[in-house]
């Protein structure tokens, strides 16, 4: 492959004598720069090219908005891309900018702030929707698939007012919920797991072990009504040790 070529050039005594090794070091970052040199696609987790928003480093708490780069075309991002509402006609595809990170056949939404470890809390207002799937997605996911259907995403579904916690299509129901309008997430990346909270009890009522390689970003999913999302929260402190 092209690294190879690369670092097979970089090595030989010839590029040294002529002092070139500078020359290829620009060359090599001018292709990671054009995405030459980042993943390719893969089945299930769909390698998409990287972005700078995502997070490498470790984040005392997630702070993100929605990234309408990653938003299908029946979804609009409002309240300074903290909310999204499903369109029923929505947007004319061809007039929607064409990137690998849109979602192609799922009104599916993605933050832009990804995270690989720590502790992190955030909450979601629904309104008027009857369908809905909020939770969390490796980042490489592929663009043609829901959240919740595959193995490289982990949600809370709601439909017609029944909760359910959700892994490659497999769905299982989640009590003691009700249908309140405001729900928390608890993402624990180092124990490997992902809570649906009780707001008004601050309380973790339905828990997901995770297992991912690679960052995992906020994930939404909706086919009517609205969801309005809350970041930068600290986690609260009954949750911390839980």
């Amino acid at each position: 492959d092209i690294t190879t070529v690369i670092a097979y050039i970089m090595a030989s005594p010839l590029c040294a004598f002529l002092g070139c090794r500078s020359s290829y070091l620009r060359v090599f970052s001018v292709l990671m720069t054009k995405d030459l040199l980042r993943p390719t696609f893969v089945r299930g987790c769909e390698r998409v090219p990287r972005r700078s928003y995502v997070v490498s480093t470790p984040i005392r708490y997630i702070d993100f908005k929605l990234d309408e780069k990653t938003a299908h075309s029946s979804l609009d991002l409002f309240k300074k891309d903290t909310a999204v509402i499903y369109r029923f006609l929505g947007i004319d595809p061809t007039k929607v900018p064409q990137n690998p990170e849109r979602f192609r056949e799922w009104a599916v939404v993605f933050g832009d702030t990804s995270v690989t470890s720590g502790k992190h809390y955030w909450e979601v207002t629904v309104k008027k929707s009857e369908e809905f799937r909020i939770g969390v997605a490796d980042i490489y996911m592929s663009r043609d698939e829901c959240i919740g259907a595959n193995n490289c995403s982990w949600t809370f579904a709601s439909v017609n007012k029944k909760w359910y916690a959700m892994l490659a299509n497999k769905m299982a129901p989640v009590s003691n919920i009700g249908n309140p309008e405001r729900v928390g997430l608890l993402l624990d990346c180092d124990a490997g797991t992902l809570s649906l909270v009780d707001v008004e009890q601050i309380s973790v009522v339905h828990t997901i072990g995770l297992q991912f390689k690679g960052p995992v970003i906020p994930a939404f999913a909706l086919w009517n009504g609205e969801l309005l999302s809350h970041s930068g929260l600290e986690v609260p402190e009954n949750l911390k040790e839980k």
